[in-house]
């Protein structure tokens, strides 16, 4: 399954009062491993960007004034989206976003909901965590995914972040991390699962097995009457035991 988890950057908050997308990145993902094949674009919006999406974002018009605007990008958009799964957050949005640029480019353009079929990672988390703050940064220290580095919101760094917590809010316990911390600037679930990967060699030594002396097996059967005279139903182990005692005895080491 091909898998695009997406996010974008915009002026404002409503298309319809003319704000535009300026920033738009895809991660793409294959069978839930990243393929690095990306898709980034920052976008000029021929309007001004509201100061409070600037402070969210950091973009300023000054840096869009050279960009490509959505028109030049869109074909080769709905080439990259076409027939894949998009895993967005708060889907709502950025599908609104999207389609509005998709009309404004072309009246006949798609719509992204006829080009892909679409994963709400908000909605996602809302069913499996009622009641609880289900933004990216609280699921982020929900899943223990390292977002420290994301002081301001960006397309490709919240896609690359959504696609982190997405693996692990759908992908059950992936690592086991007992009493050990994880290093690196960026760790997720696959980062644990690589550093706690260790393959045998194939000329190892065989196994030793190490069977019970007469000895031990007479003990087991000792504590096995005192378990059975203990309990009003008996003891299940002991007539099993009886049965196959000598692969129950048994340990390898």
């Amino acid at each position: 399954m091909r898998q695009l988890v997406l996010d974008t950057e915009t002026t404002g908050l409503d298309p319809s009062e003319g704000h535009r997308i300026i920033e738009i990145g895809c991660v793409e993902m294959v069978e839930r491993r990243l393929t690095k094949a990306n898709f980034h674009r920052y976008l000029q919006p021929d309007r001004e960007i509201d100061a409070g999406a600037v402070a969210v974002h950091g973009i300023s018009n000054a840096f869009l004034a050279d960009q490509p605007r959505f028109a030049d990008i869109a074909e080769a958009l709905i080439d990259y989206l076409r027939g894949a799964e998009l895993v967005i957050h708060n889907a709502a949005f950025d599908l609104g976003f999207l389609n509005h640029e998709l009309r404004q480019w072309r009246a006949d353009a798609p719509r992204i909901e006829d080009l892909c079929s679409v994963v709400d990672t908000l909605a996602l988390a809302r069913q499996r965590h009622p009641g609880q703050r289900n933004s990216l940064d609280a699921l982020c220290r929900r899943y223990e995914i390292d977002n420290a580095h994301r002081e301001l919101h960006g397309a490709l760094l919240d896609a690359e972040i959504l696609a982190d917590v997405y693996l692990a809010m759908t992908g059950g316990q992936v690592a086991l991390a007992l009493g050990s911390e994880a290093s690196g600037a960026r760790q997720g679930p696959r980062a644990g699962a690589e550093a706690s990967r260790r393959r045998l060699r194939a000329d190892r030594p065989a196994l030793r097995v190490v069977r019970a002396s007469e000895s031990e097996l007479m003990a087991h059967r000792e504590r096995l009457r005192a378990i059975g005279a203990a309990s009003a139903d008996g003891c299940v182990w002991r007539s099993r035991c009886e049965d196959e005692e000598a692969p129950a005895a048994s340990a390898i080491v």
